[in-house]
């Protein structure tokens, strides 16, 4: 059972983790091709075999001619392609209560977070506190940031509904080729469930979807498995992560 703190970056402050890296072999692999699991459709998991290299995705728009110099191999994107696609809700989740109380865990990319309530999760997983200006600030310049949302509606004609944030996870990027997941967490109560996977899935979906095919993350030991799992390769072509940091 994965423990919460332990998914993707852990402790925000620990510096000394495992690079992974998810990789697309072809940049021109249409996103619809490529599914993940817990889909509305419930479509079926295929898996793509990791052939290009990891510098070959980064450099996957350039070719040296025989002068050295650096020619644009693609045409340069219209306002069409720039247009980023809309945020995606699915619903992960259905049931009922014994009380009657109607449950769903929802997936958003909207960006919808209340720092409040995300301290409140970090609290949970045992997080340490972070300033809520700096963790505001992480958010605002994330460039997709998922979540999970249970929303639970009481019986009756008038029943109360409550919205409650249960899981997150954010991706910085170049916008273009690569992008780095952070800051993977699940509620303890509702860990077990499939959803942290579900999480991870939806996310690298959506960085599918606007043709990001470099995909990397830092995991706690204790997570490495989970992450293969999901297609993730440590240490591509022997590639270390390195970290600089005060040392006062």
């Amino acid at each position: 059972m994965l423990s919460s703190a332990s998914v993707a970056s852990s402790s925000p402050y620990h510096i000394h983790f495992l690079a992974c890296h998810f990789q697309v072999p072809n940049r021109s692999l249409p996103p619809s091709n490529v599914f993940f699991g817990l889909m509305p459709a419930k479509r079926r998991v295929n898996v793509f075999p990791l052939r290009a290299s990891f510098w070959d995705s980064i450099r996957s728009s350039f070719l040296k001619n025989n002068n050295n110099s650096t020619q644009i191999t693609e045409p340069p994107p219209t306002l069409m392609e720039e247009e980023e696609p809309l945020p995606q809700e699915i619903v992960l989740l259905e049931r009922t209560q014994p009380d009657g109380t109607f449950e769903q865990i929802i997936f958003s990319s909207s960006g919808d977070v209340d720092v409040y309530e995300l301290q409140a999760l970090c609290d949970k997983v045992g997080w340490p506190r972070r300033p809520l200006t700096k963790v505001a600030a992480s958010l605002r310049n994330s460039y997709l940031v998922a979540t999970l949302h249970l929303i639970s509606r009481s019986p009756g004609p008038e029943g109360n509904e409550r919205k409650q944030l249960i899981g997150m996870a954010r991706a910085t990027s170049d916008h273009a080729f690569n992008a780095t997941i952070w800051d993977v967490l699940v509620d303890p109560s509702y860990q077990g469930q499939g959803l942290g996977k579900a999480l991870v899935e939806q996310l690298i979906r959506a960085l599918l979807q606007r043709d990001i095919g470099n995909i990397t993350l830092f995991a706690d030991s204790k997570v490495v498995d989970f992450y293969r799992n999901l297609g993730f390769e440590a240490d591509p072509e022997g590639i270390k992560g390195m970290f600089w940091y005060p040392r006062f």
